[in-house]
């Protein structure tokens, strides 16, 4: 199919843009030997996890489901690597977990001491996580695992040397969408608070948070880091971006289904911001359109709504060229990532399609959402 003979609302990856994504990635491991992993937390469509195995190091997972997702679709068939990170594992669950994951990363001292010589005896990479409490973004405390009060990694003022017995390496995360330099500068307090058993370590993780397929990344500076660290302490370095694998490669299609007025004109959608881009409420956002301007800016300005009966869910005031009317197809871009791992039937509302789209524009759905969906939630 084309585009034009898809169903609304769809998800539309673009295989291209993926692929364009994962060859500056695999350029970084090249060049440096890190290990780059894709972080499922934001992209999890795993009917691309054979184009991904054939750039990245493997996945890593932020609890059992995603961990055996990553094992089953990538790790296991293709021989690449499964990791995890949780703040607290479950006794019930740790088990499984031992037989898809080969690193296992604990969040605190308490949870090393119960699982980690477990995960160590049954042949596991173990890590700890740290936190150097050094936030590096702002406006977004939500994001911020530095923000005061984080439950994420180990301060200095935590930390029990006396009980590295079983770890292997080390892992910070403090990124969210950010170039290389805030890296530079989280490194520096990472060495200066825990330099002294880097020597002790055989991997360090970066976490995730880089936007190293963004333009203007500076990916150079990023190469440098990865180099002197591991060069430095002789250590493997990971990276865990999830955004940077799927960054642009991908769109929401939506139809404008009635138009209303109330002060402003009004376009309901077939697509809700609360179910179908819930980042657009969660951060905030305002997510780019094709031929969408900012309101005033061109003739016509419409705020783009969703059909639920939440009085919030607004995606925002668009101006266009030309009137909008019933059936039009609007075109929200960069809808790869935080979109299909988050999205949600709140109200009922049916769950996008998910379709893969060639070099050619040739498009295939691979899959499709109706009430039983729904249903089997409640």
């Amino acid at each position: 199919m084309r585009r034009n003979e898809l169903p609304t609302p769809c998800y539309v990856i673009q295989e291209e843009q993926l692929r364009q994504n994962l060859e500056i990635l695999k350029g970084v491991m090249d060049r440096t030997g890190c290990k780059i992993l894709l972080a499922q937390k934001a992209f999890s469509m795993y009917e691309v996890y054979p184009l991904i195995a054939q750039y990245l190091s493997g996945t890593t997972a932020s609890g059992l489901y995603e961990a055996r997702l990553g094992a089953e679709e990538m790790g296991i068939p293709f021989g690449k690597e499964t990791h995890i990170f949780s703040p607290a594992y479950k006794e019930e669950e740790f088990d499984e977990i031992l037989t898809y994951c080969d690193h296992i990363v604990f969040n605190s001292f308490e949870q090393l001491e119960r699982f980690g010589k477990r995960a160590a005896e049954a042949g596991k990479s173990v890590g700890l996580r740290i936190n150097p409490q050094y936030s590096t973004q702002e406006g977004h405390e939500i994001y911020d695992p530095c923000a005061t009060g984080s439950r994420l990694g180990v301060t200095i003022e935590k930390f029990r040397p006396e009980l590295l017995e079983y770890v292997d390496g080390l892992h910070f995360h403090t990124l969210c969408e950010q170039d290389a330099q805030p890296l530079h500068d989280t490194l520096k307090e990472v060495e200066r608070q825990f330099g002294e058993w880097l020597p002790k370590m055989k991997w360090l993780n970066f976490g995730g948070g880089h936007h190293i397929t963004r333009e203007g990344y500076d990916i150079a500076l990023l190469e440098r880091r990865i180099c002197d660290m591991k060069e430095k302490y002789d250590l493997e370095i990971f990276l865990e971006p999830g955004e940077a694998v799927a960054l642009n490669a991908g769109v929401l299609l939506t139809k404008v289904e009635e138009i209303v007025e109330n002060s402003i004109q009004i376009a309901i959608l077939d697509t809700s911001a609360a179910c179908h881009m819930p980042d657009v409420l969660e951060m905030p956002y305002r997510p780019p359109l094709q031929d969408g301007y900012e309101a005033e800016e061109k003739a016509y300005t419409y705020r783009l709504a969703g059909p639920t009966c939440l009085a919030g869910d607004v995606i925002g005031d668009y101006s266009f060229a030309e009137p909008l009317k019933r059936g039009d197809i609007l075109t929200f871009e960069d809808m790869a990532i935080y979109t299909m791992v988050k999205n949600n039937t709140f109200n009922g509302m049916r769950l996008p399609a998910i379709v893969l789209e060639d070099k050619d524009g040739e498009c295939w759905v691979v899959r499709q959402f109706g009430y039983e969906d729904f249903k089997m939630r409640l």
